[in-house]
């Protein structure tokens, strides 16, 4: 088998590997952090258009350098309602196409430089005076890292060409496409990148140890492996989101098995494209999800209904935007006022649903609850903003002192019902940290938060129904109810400090405990508010006294 040391071959392999892992998450979060955010609200503002669809996917998982990534992100925005099932197809046949950059940028042999290029990446992140300079100084050392642990994979496993034994075995793949295939699938739901499966392959190709029949079924394979991602961050979320997720593995499915069949054509078409057998491996990688895409871009309507029938069932819809705020009605200040009203009544349903959600998955340790507070959020958010506009295009009318005095008042509204959303996402991250961390609370500290939460819940109720009648009396009541949350909210404190230094509760829990106390605490504050709006500002009949 030649004169190798196994010890030496193991380490390089294991430690190469890792390095060559570590350096695309390092390269990818570099990248990520410079420009990720920009990517996002790209998406996020989607048009309708296919082909821009599948350019900005392609683009976007460029730049975060996975596909999985860009998929899971786009699972997100259409659980979130930001994009429907058939703006997200485009976005992953580009995403497919993306994440070939990477194989793309390894067949430049750069593992001579590997070194210089970690030290000019590392220079630029350690010292370097701007943001943007220390982010794109990561993603640089982490394209050498890349390199580093790619030469000495490279280097461990050369002595490997020389075994009889071992050729034989991966010429296996050449005879055996199949097998090639479910290799590469296995590989790459194992390391759940596509980028890190099919640099192996490229590593194995340099030292001979793969030619380019057996290397063309392995990568063919780790586009289907790479769907795992996306399936796995579709558990617990709607059903376009879980169709979206599906989608990415149709799309892979199918078009590896029209590869198998044009086989012939795209190793002819990647022989003739480059003499080097990387160079061919990373063309082919491209082309294949640049063919791919080109057959089914022109079916995306009919691809969409097709997965619908893969995922059946009815879909539960949240309507986004505002309902009430009709442009025409502004010509009218009071009938605008009016609907502003109800959209404000409609947005703190919103809110009230979100809070319900947080609490429940708190203390219920239920995953699901956390997806539906996600999802309001941003919608909350948008119905702020909408809102705040319409009643400040309102004041540019011609209105009476009356409607004018009340316009600060449902702007104020509006911003505390946004604050209280946030307050219900602060409770669904502490939910999420319970889960995580199997976080356990005392008897008497469960009673305690519930009996806290009870009271916060009848301050919703009450301020909803004091908004909508303009109910005076009701309003008292929450002003009265906001009283004893912060007394309890003291009381609780205290008890609760008692019981850490009996050492009844553990300290990572008693940060929580306070958190959600805190939480209670801020989301009465912003209920008394809009409460006192009602006894103030908000006065609604024409015979009100002023």
């Amino acid at each position: 088998m030649g004169d190798f040391n196994l010890t030496s071959l193991v380490f390089s392999i294991v430690g190469g590997l890792g390095l060559f892992i570590f350096g695309i998450k390092v390269m990818g979060d570099g990248l990520q952090k410079a420009a990720g955010q920009k990517m996002r609200d790209i998406l996020s503002h989607l048009t309708n258009n296919r082909i821009i669809g599948t350019g900005l996917g392609a683009l976007v998982t460029s730049v975060v350098q996975s596909s999985s990534a860009t998929t899971v992100m786009v699972v997100g925005f259409v659980n979130a309602g930001l994009m429907t099932l058939v703006q997200a197809i485009p976005i992953i046949f580009g995403a497919n196409i993306g994440t070939t950059i990477t194989a793309q940028l390894i067949a430049f042999k750069l593992t001579d430089y590997a070194l210089p290029i970690i030290g000019v990446g590392a220079a630029m992140h350690l010292f370097g005076k701007r943001k943007k300079t220390k982010q794109m100084g990561e993603a640089i050392l982490g394209f050498g890292v890349l390199f580093l642990g790619l030469s000495i994979m490279s280097s461990g496993v050369k002595p490997l060409g020389n075994s009889p034994i071992i050729k034989e075995s991966f010429t296996r793949f050449s005879h055996n496409p199949f097998l090639g295939i479910l290799v590469g699938t296995i590989a790459t739901a194992i390391v759940q990148s596509s980028s890190v499966t099919t640099g192996i392959v490229l590593a194995l190709a340099s030292i001979g140890l793969l030619d380019i029949n057996g290397a063309l079924p392995i990568v063919l394979g780790t586009n289907i492996g790479t769907c795992v991602t996306a399936m796995l961050a579709s558990i617990g979320t709607n059903l376009s989101a879980k169709r979206a997720a599906a989608s990415h593995v149709m799309f892979n499915v199918f078009g590896t098995m029209i590869a198998i069949i044009l086989l012939p054509i795209y190793r002819l078409l990647v022989l003739q494209s480059s003499a080097d057998l990387m160079r061919q491996i990373a063309n082919f990688h491209t082309i294949f999800n640049v063919v791919n895409t080109a057959i089914f871009i022109g079916f995306t309507a009919f691809f969409a209904r097709f997965v619908e029938k893969i995922v059946p069932g009815k879909e539960i819809t949240v309507e986004r935007g505002p309902k009430y705020l009709a442009k025409n009605l502004l010509n009218t200040p009071s009938i605008a006022i009016d609907a502003a009203r109800k959209e404000i009544l409609r947005t703190l349903g919103f809110a009230k649903e979100m809070v319900e959600n947080s609490t429940k998955a708190f203390y219920e340790r239920n995953r699901k609850e956390l997806q539906k507070v996600v999802a309001r959020e941003d919608m909350i958010d948008e119905l702020q903003e909408a809102i705040t506009d319409y009643l400040v295009k309102i004041t540019e009318r011609e209105i009476t002192e009356k409607e004018a005095s009340m316009i600060p008042s449902l702007i104020h509204t509006i911003n505390d019902i946004e604050r209280i959303a946030d307050h219900a996402v602060n409770i669904a991250e502490l939910a999420e940290r319970r889960i995580d961390y199997g976080l356990k609370f005392s008897k008497q500290a469960y009673e305690e938060a519930k009996r806290v939460d009870s009271i916060i819940k009848e301050m919703i109720n009450d301020s909803t129904t004091a908004f909508q009648n303009n109910d005076k009396n009701l309003a008292k009541s929450v002003l009265n109810k906001e009283k004893r949350v912060n007394n309890l909210v003291i009381e609780y404190r205290g008890t609760h400090v008692d019981r850490l230094s009996k050492g009844i509760c553990k300290h990572t829990s008693s940060v929580v405990f306070i958190d959600l106390l805190m939480n209670f605490e801020k989301i009465g504050d912003h209920l008394t508010n809009i409460a006192q709006a009602t006894l103030g500002k908000l006065q609604w009949n024409s015979d009100d006294v002023w």
